[in-house]
C-alpha cells in the first residue's frame, strides 16, 4: 500500500501493481496514455521516477501467461511503454531481464493481420532496438526477416503501421549483425525495388515520411563494406540519382508550400551530433552502454562545487619562479640611468585631471575634415625604359568611395603617419617566363629621385625584381643568395601592371617603381625587413619562398564585403555533382597535379592547368586532383606530428584564364559545420590586383558550401571513433586577370615573421621618453624559434620615489594570443592591440598610466609558421596544456604560466588575464569567463545555487565592451566552466592563479548579425578596432574599479555599485535586470525569461556611432562613462 502524503502517480501505480482485476487495470492503463500523451516529456519522466517501467514490464509479462492475452491489455501496455521507454536510460536493460523482447515479437508474429496490436508492439520494438545488444539478441530471433515480411511489396493499405516498421527496421540495421543478415538475405535489392515503388506511385508526396524510412534503411546498412558493396551492385547510386532529381513542383498544395520556404541552408546540411554514425560492434557492447542511450543534462558542464572554487595553487616554489625575475625589470628598475621627461620633484598627488576624451576610430566613420591627410592615393614613378615609354600613372584607388572608409588606418599607432609597402611592376616579357625570382636590394643613391622627401626609417627599401632566365630588358638576372639559404617570391602574373588607363599602358613597358602616398610617418609593413625576418624563420620543411600578401602586406579594401547570400539547393546541386563522379567514371580526369607527398612530381605543362603551391609560411595544401576541366579537388596538410585538424589552407593559384568558373573542392575538413554555409566566403589575394594598387584580401567565391562527404576517417584520425566521416567545403571562382598569381586562405593570414616585423617596426617609432616598450624572448619553441614577450607601460614621470612607487605599483594586465594557428583573426586583433597601446593619442598614455601590459602575442609560433590548423609540433593542443605543461614539450605554455605564477607569488595578481581566440562555428565577437554560480545554475541544481555567493565583476568588461563595441555581442558571451575546458588558459588562470576577470575573446571567422556591422563579412579593420576598443575597455574598467585613485566624482560611484556590485536578476546567460530590492553583492539567478532592458539595447545600436565632438572632448571622464554605460 502507498505511504501517507503519496501522490497520484504512487497511487495509480501501487494499485496496478498489487490489483488482480483485469477492468481496473485497463482503467488505470487508460489514464496513464493519456497522462504521458497530453504532457509532454515531464510526465513520461515522473512516471519513470516513480518505477513506472518495472511496474509495466512486469504486467506485460504476466499478462503475457494467458492463453490467448487480452488485445486490449495488450494494446494498452504497449502503448505506454512505448512511450515512456526512451525516457528511461535502463529501459534496453530491463526489458532484457524481464524477458519481454520475444514476448513483444512474438505477439506481433503471431498477429500479423491484426494492425491494431502489431502497431504498437512495432514501436516498443523500436524503443528495444535503440539498445544494441537487444537489437542483436531480437536479429537472432528473427526479427528483420519479420520486418521485411510486413514492408513487403507495394501497398498503401496502413501506411502508419509501414512507416513505423520501416523507423524499427532502420534502427534493427544499425547493427552491424543485424545489417550484414539483411546483405546475406539480399534485402539490399529489396529495399532499393520498394524505394522504386513508392517513389512512382507516390506523386501527390503523401508518403514522403515512408520513402524517408526506407532511405534510413538503407543508410543503416550501408555502414558496413557489405552494404555498400551491395547497394552498388543493385546499382543503388544511379536508382537513387535518378530519383533525387527535383520533380515537377506543383503550383498548390503542401509540396509547392515546401518549395516557396524562403532561401536558408540547404535541408541537406548535415546538423546531427558527430556520433550519429558510430557503429559499435553489439558483440564487444556490455550492459554499461545502455546509460548512453539518451543523456538530458550537459554531462560537460562541472558540477563539483569544490572544483569550481579557485584554489590558488603556487605549482613551483619560489625558488624555481625566480628564473622569471630578469622578464620583470620594471619591478626593479629605479630609472636613475633614462631621459624621463620631467627631472623636477613633484608632488606624489593625483590631480584628477582627465586626458580628454576616449576616441577609437570606429571602421567606417567618416573622416573628419583633416581626412585629405589620410588619402591612400597611389602613383607611378617613371622609369627610364629603353623604348622611352610614356609615364604610367595609376589613379588614386577607389577615391571616390573611400570617403567613409578612409579611417583603415587611424587605428595603427595614433595620429602618427604610414607608408605602405611599395608595389612593382613588371615587364609583360619577363613576367611571362613564370620562374620563381627572388628580392635584392639596391642602393639608396641609385635611386635619388625615388627616395628623395622621405623620413629615415619611414620609407619602405627599394627592390628589384629578377627572374632566372634571360630577358633582353635586364642586365642581369638570377638568384640572389641571403647567408646561403635563397628567400624566394612566388610567381607575378604574366600581364604587368594593368593601369586604370588603357591609353598609358603598353605592352612593353619597363619596371616601374610605385608608391603608396600616406601620411609620413613610420609603417608596420616593411618588406626588406620582412625577408631579413624570413632568413631567421625556421620550418620543418624549411621554407625557402615567399608568399606575396605576406610581402606587399595588406591594406583593408575600402569597401564593405556583406555576408554572403547563397541561393537555394546549391548544395544539392554540388552533391549530386559528386554523385555523378561514381556514376560516369568515364568522364572525370583524375590527375594529380599537385603532391607534396612526391617530391620528384613534374607538373603537368598544359597551358589549361591550374598550377598550386603552398611551400611557404602558414602555407597549407598537400595534394590536388583535376576532376573535371575546371575542377579540382584539394587535400590539406594535417598538423605536424598529428594525423588529424585538417581546416587551415593557405596556398597560391595561377595559370587561370578570366571568364572560366573554377571549381575548388577542400575535400578533408574535419569540422561537423562551419560559417561557409551561412554566408562566409574564403579570402583571395590577387597579385595583379595588388600591383594595380589594390594590396588586399578580399572576400571571393560563389556556391560556397560546407557539408558531409562519403571520404571516411580512419579510426585513428578520428580519435578512435569509427565511422566518421570527412567534410567537404567547395567554392567556385571567376579570376579576373589572365594568368594571374593568386592566394587563397581560410582566414586573412598573419605570419610569424609578420608578428616579428611588426614588433620591430613598433620597438623602433616608439618615444622611450613617454613609452616603457621591451620585446623579451619568453623562451624558445620545439624547432628553435623565439616566443616574445611584450611589456608595454608608461614611463614614470621622472625617476624621484614617489613616481618610481606609482610605476611599480600599477596593476597588471596579461594578454595573450595564437595559441591555436589557424585562428589568424586573433592575431590581427593583438595587432589592433599593439599599436594602440603604442599610439600617442592622450587616451593610450592614459591607459599605460593605468596598467603594466604583459603581451605574449603569438603562443604557437612553430604551429604558425608550418601551417597547422590547431596543435604545436608536439601533435598537441597547447590550450589543453595549462594545467600540467612540459617545458619540454609545451615551452610556450610552461613559461606563460611561469609568469603568471610569479606574479601570484610576488602579490601582483593580474587584474584581466585574457587569451584572444577565433571561432569558425559563430558570429560576432564574444566572450567566455569563469563563474561559479552560473556554472551550478547549467546544472538545474537550484537550491544549490541559491546557497553561492558571488561577485558578478566577472561580467563588468563584457558589459563595457558590449557597448563601446560595435562587433561584441553580450549575448554570445558565457560564463560556464566546462570540464572540457577545466585545461585551458581561461580555466586555469582563473583556478590555479585566481585571476576572477579570466577570459577568452572569440572573434568571428565570418562577420556579424547585429549592431553596426549587422550582414557584414569581418574584416581585419574591424578585427583590429576591436583590439583597439578591448584596451578602451581597460581604461573603463579601471576607473570603475579604482574610483578613488582617480578621485571620481559619487554619481559615478552610484554607478559603478549599480552595474558591479547591486544585485542583479541575470534574466539569460549574458543579460542583466537590475533590482535595487536585493541586498549588494547577492545575485538571484532567474534564466526563466528574456531581458527586456530596452537601454541596453539602444546603447548597443548607437555606440558604435558615437564620436565625440571638439566641444564634447572637454566633458569629464564621468560624464562619457554615463554616455557609454548605463
Amino acid at each position: 500500500m502507498t505511504a501517507k502524503g503519496s501522490t497520484g502517480m504512487e497511487v495509480l501505480l501501487s494499485t496496478l501493481e498489487n490489483t488482480k482485476d483485469l477492468q481496473t487495470i485497463l482503467n488505470i492503463l487508460s489514464i496513464l496514455v493519456e497522462l504521458v500523451s497530453g504532457g509532454g516529456g515531464r510526465r513520461a519522466s515522473f512516471l519513470v521516477s516513480k518505477g513506472g517501467s518495472q511496474i509495466l514490464l512486469q504486467l506485460l509479462v504476466n499478462a503475457s501467461k494467458e492463453s490467448p492475452p487480452h488485445e486490449e491489455l495488450m494494446v494498452q501496455i504497449h502503448s505506454i511503454l512505448a512511450k515512456i521507454g526512451p525516457k528511461d536510460k535502463k529501459f534496453g536493460v530491463k526489458a532484457r531481464i524481464n524477458g519481454t523482447l520475444n514476448i513483444t515479437l512474438n505477439l506481433v508474429k503471431q498477429n500479423l493481420q491484426n494492425h491494431r496490436l502489431v502497431l504498437p508492439c512495432l514501436q516498443l520494438l523500436r524503443v528495444y532496438s535503440a539498445n544494441s545488444v537487444n537489437s542483436v539478441s531480437l536479429g537472432k530471433n528473427g526479427v528483420v526477416e519479420l520486418m521485411f515480411k510486413i514492408i513487403g511489396p507495394f501497398s498503401k493499405k496502413n501506411s502508419s503501421l509501414m512507416k513505423v516498421a520501416l523507423d524499427t527496421l532502420a534502427a534493427l540495421l544499425k547493427s552491424k549483425t543485424n545489417a550484414r543478415r539483411a546483405v546475406d538475405r539480399g534485402y539490399v535489392q529489396v529495399l532499393l525495388t520498394i524505394y522504386v515503388d513508392w517513389h512512382r506511385h507516390d506523386n501527390r508526396h503523401r508518403n514522403m515520411l515512408i520513402r524517408k524510412g526506407i532511405l534510413q534503411s538503407l543508410k543503416s546498412v550501408t555502414n558496413i563494406k557489405l552494404g555498400r558493396k551491395a547497394f552498388t551492385d543493385a546499382n543503388g547510386m544511379k536508382i537513387l540519382y535518378n530519383t533525387s532529381q527535383l520533380p515537377v513542383i506543383p503550383v498548390t498544395g503542401p509540396v509547392a508550400q515546401l518549395y516557396s520556404l524562403p532561401a536558408e541552408v540547404d535541408d541537406v546540411v548535415d546538423e546531427s551530433d558527430d556520433n550519429d554514425d558510430i557503429d559499435l560492434e553489439a558483440e564487444n557492447e556490455t550492459e554499461n552502454e545502455d546509460d548512453l542511450d539518451q543523456n538530458f543534462k550537459n554531462d560537460d558542464i562541472e558540477t563539483d562545487i569544490n572544483k569550481l572554487k579557485p584554489q590558488q595553487e603556487p605549482g613551483r616554489t619560489i625558488e624555481e619562479l625566480k628564473m622569471y625575475e630578469h622578464l620583470f625589470p620594471e619591478l626593479i628598475d629605479d630609472f636613475q640611468d633614462y631621459d624621463l621627461i620631467s627631472k623636477e620633484p613633484k608632488p606624489f598627488v593625483f590631480e584628477g585631471k582627465v586626458h580628454g576624451p576616449i576616441i577609437v576610430p570606429t571602421a567606417g566613420e567618416e573622416a573628419s575634415g583633416n581626412s585629405g591627410n589620410l588619402r591612400k592615393g597611389l602613383a607611378m614613378k617613371e622609369n627610364g625604359s629603353p623604348k622611352g615609354d610614356k609615364k604610367a600613372t595609376l589613379v588614386d584607388p577607389a577615391k571616390e568611395d573611400i570617403k567613409d572608409n578612409d579611417r583603415t588606418l587611424q587605428q595603427q599607432l595614433g595620429d602618427q603617419n604610414r607608408t605602405t609597402s611599395s608595389v612593382h611592376g613588371l615587364n609583360n616579357d619577363i613576367v611571362k617566363a613564370l620562374d620563381r625570382i627572388t628580392l635584392q636590394n639596391i642602393p639608396s643613391q641609385t635611386t635619388p629621385g625615388f627616395a628623395t622627401g622621405m623620413k629615415k626609417d619611414h620609407g619602405l627599401p627599394l627592390t628589384v625584381l629578377t627572374c632566372t632566365k634571360a630577358c633582353p630588358h635586364l642586365a642581369t638576372c638570377g638568384n640572389v643568395l641571403f647567408e646561403g639559404r635563397t628567400v624566394q617570391l612566388g610567381k607575378l602574373c604574366c600581364t604587368g601592371v594593368e593601369t586604370e588607363d588603357d591609353e598609358d599602358s603598353e605592352s612593353n613597358s619597363s619596371v616601374e617603381q610605385a608608391s603608396v602616398e600616406v601620411p609620413d610617418g613610420p609603417t608596420l609593413h616593411d618588406p626588406d625587413l620582412y625577408i631579413e625576418v624570413v632568413k631567421n624563420t625556421k620550418s620543418v620543411p624549411e621554407y625557402s619562398e615567399v608568399a606575396y600578401p605576406d610581402y606587399f602586406g595588406h591594406i583593408p579594401p575600402p569597401f564593405k564585403e556583406p555576408i554572403l547570400e547563397r541561393p537555394y539547393g546549391v548544395q544539392r546541386t554540388k552533391i549530386a555533382q559528386d554523385i555523378e563522379r561514381l556514376i560516369h567514371q568515364s568522364d572525370i580526369i583524375d590527375r594529380v597535379v599537385y603532391d607534396l607527398d612526391n617530391p620528384n612530381y613534374i607538373i603537368p605543362e598544359e597551358g589549361d592547368i591550374l598550377k598550386f603551391n603552398s611551400k611557404f609560411e602558414s602555407g597549407n595544401l598537400r595534394k590536388v586532383i583535376q576532376i573535371r576541366k575546371n575542377e579540382y579537388d584539394l587535400i590539406l596538410n594535417s598538423d605536424i606530428n598529428s594525423n588529424h585538424y585538417h581546416q587551415w589552407f593557405y596556398f597560391e593559384v595561377s595559370g587561370m584564364r578570366p571568364g572560366v568558373a573554377y571549381r575548388f573542392n577542400i575535400i578533408n575538413c574535419e569540422k561537423s559545420n562551419s560559417q561557409f554555409n551561412y554566408g562566409m566566403q574564403p579570402l583571395m589575394y590577387s597579385v595583379q590586383e595588388a600591383l594595380n594598387a589594390r594590396p588586399w584580401w578580399i572576400r571571393m567565391g560563389t556556391d560556397i558550401c560546407y557539408y558531409k562527404n562519403h571520404f571516411s576517417r580512419s579510426s585513428a584520425a578520428a580519435g578512435g571513433q569509427k565511422g566518421k566521416s570527412y567534410y567537404t567545403i567547395t567554392f567556385t571562382v571567376n579570376f579576373p586577370h589572365k594568368d594571374d598569381v593568386c592566394y587563397f586562405a581560410y582566414h586573412y593570414p598573419y605570419t610569424y615573421s609578420t608578428l616579428q616585423m611588426h614588433l620591430q617596426k613598433l620597438e623602433s617609432a616608439h618615444n622611450p621618453q613617454q613609452i616603457y616598450f621591451r620585446k623579451d624572448v619568453l623562451c624558445e619553441t620545439l624547432s628553435g624559434n623565439s616566443c616574445p614577450l611584450v611589456t608595454i607601460t608608461a614611463m614614470p614621470e621622472s625617476n624621484y620615489y614617489e613616481h618610481i612607487c606609482q610605476f611599480r605599483n600599477r596593476p597588471y594586465v596579461f594578454l595573450s594570443a595564437r595559441v591555436h594557428p589557424g585562428e589568424t583573426n586573433a592575431s590581427w586583433v593583438m595587432k589592433g592591440t599593439l599599436e594602440y597601446l603604442m599610439s600617442n593619442s592622450p587616451t593610450a598614455q592614459s591607459l599605460r598610466e593605468s596598467y603594466i601590459f604583459k603581451i605574449v602575442p603569438m603562443l604557437n609560433p612553430d604551429g604558425v609558421i608550418n601551417g597547422n590548423h590547431r596543435c604545436s609540433l608536439s601533435g598537441e593542443d597547447l590550450n589543453r596544456q595549462w594545467q600540467s605543461p612540459n617545458p619540454d614539450l609545451h615551452p610556450t605554455i610552461y613559461h606563460a604560466k611561469g609568469l603568471l605564477q610569479y606574479l601570484a607569488a610576488v602579490k601582483r595578481l593580474p587584474l584581466v588575464y585574457c587569451d584572444y581566440h577565433g571561432h569558425s562555428r559563430k558570429k560576432n565577437v564574444f566572450m567566455y569567463g569563469c563563474s561559479i554560480k552560473e556554472t551550478v545554475w547549467h546544472t538545474n541544481d537550484n537550491a544549490t545555487s541559491c546557497d553561492v555567493v558571488e561577485d558578478t565583476g566577472y561580467r563588468t568588461l563584457p558589459k563595457i565592451l558590449s557597448h563601446i563595441a560595435p562587433a561584441f555581442c553580450m549575448s554570445s558571451c558565457s560564463f560556464v566552466v566546462e570540464k572540457s575546458k577545466e585545461s585551458t588558459a581561461r580555466v586555469v588562470v582563473w583556478r590555479e592563479i585566481g585571476v576572477q576577470r579570466s577570459y577568452t575573446m572569440e572573434s568571428t571567422l565570418c562577420g556579424c548579425d547585429q549592431g553596426k556591422y549587422k550582414g557584414l563579412q569581418i574584416g581585419t579593420r574591424e578585427l583590429e578596432e576591436m583590439g583597439a576598443k578591448f584596451c578602451v575597455g581597460l581604461l573603463r574598467l579601471k576607473r570603475l574599479t579604482s574610483p578613488l585613485e582617480y578621485n571620481m566624482p559619487s554619481s559615478l560611484l552610484d554607478f559603478e555599485n549599480d552595474l558591479i556590485e547591486s544585485s542583479c536578476k541575470v534574466t539569460s546567460p549574458t543579460t542583466y535586470v537590475l533590482d535595487e530590492d536585493e541586498p549588494r553583492f547577492l545575485e538571484e539567478v532567474d534564466y526563466s525569461a528574456e531581458s527586456n532592458d530596452e537601454l541596453d539595447i539602444e546603447l548597443v545600436e548607437n555606440a558604435g556611432d558615437y564620436e565625440p565632438s571638439a566641444q564634447e572632448e572637454v566633458l569629464s571622464d564621468s560624464e562619457l562613462s554615463r554616455t557609454y554605460l548605463p
